[in-house]
């Protein structure tokens, strides 16, 4: 039988330590650009580039759209963008 105590258990409040970089729920705003790769996009915040990536409405988020978007940076992730920090979009709304 398994020791309780070496079951691992993620309490969704305290944000997934298990990655590095990973932080708590962040909102970024700007104006959303093409990224170098095709299909890759990117946001310019208070002089940090962003890749955009996530589940987000693409008639929100596209190359051109001012938005403010909701999520979280993933600074261990891999990606074929190869520009800016990983920004991982949990929620995307236009900033009119």
């Amino acid at each position: 039988m398994p020791d309780e105590s070496s079951t691992p258990y993620l309490d969704p409040s305290m944000g997934d330590s298990s990655k590095p970089g990973s932080s708590s729920l962040t909102t970024i705003s700007g104006t959303v650009e093409s990224g170098v790769e095709s299909g890759c996009l990117v946001l310019e915040f208070e002089g940090t580039v962003y890749g955009i990536f996530g589940s987000f409405d693409a008639s929100v988020v596209y190359a051109g759209a001012q938005v403010t978007l909701h999520g979280e940076v993933d600074a261990g992730m891999m990606s074929t963008c190869q520009q800016g920090t990983p920004f991982v979009v949990q929620e995307a709304e236009t900033a009119d």
